[in-house]
């Protein structure tokens, strides 16, 4: 079974060129899959059925040279589970997961240790 690489992509992006690379590199047309809005001013998603990390690697270099903004892989899914909702829920559960970053924090820590004063 194959791995699926999928990376959202910036709006400005043009997704006809992400699909010459990728061929241009030897994915099929089969291989993958654009997922595009009706509003063409909206960012894209794209997937690729992978099947080492040889050609995980090279769609990466693709998925960065088309300005993608976050990519994810998928292990033991084949590109005809890659249907678009089915991808978006994997997705989804694992942002819910990630720790992200949280605003600048200050924690003010006591600058003296443990004594045995005890102050009135």
């Amino acid at each position: 079974m194959s791995n699926i690489l999928a990376g959202l992509f910036e709006h400005h992006s043009d997704y006809k060129k992400l699909e010459t690379d990728l061929e241009n590199s030897g994915f099929e047309n089969s291989d993958y899959i654009i997922y595009l809005d009706n509003n063409h001013n909206t960012q894209y998603f794209a997937s690729v059925a992978v099947k080492d990390h040889d050609q995980a690697d090279n769609a990466k270099h693709i998925f960065n040279q088309n300005a993608v903004l976050k990519t994810y892989l998928f292990e033991n899914m084949g590109i005809d589970q890659a249907d678009y909702h089915n991808l978006k829920k994997y997705i989804d559960a694992r942002s819910r997961a990630e720790i992200h970053n949280s605003m600048d924090i200050k924690i003010k820590g006591s600058t003296e240790g443990i004594n045995s004063e005890v102050k009135s």
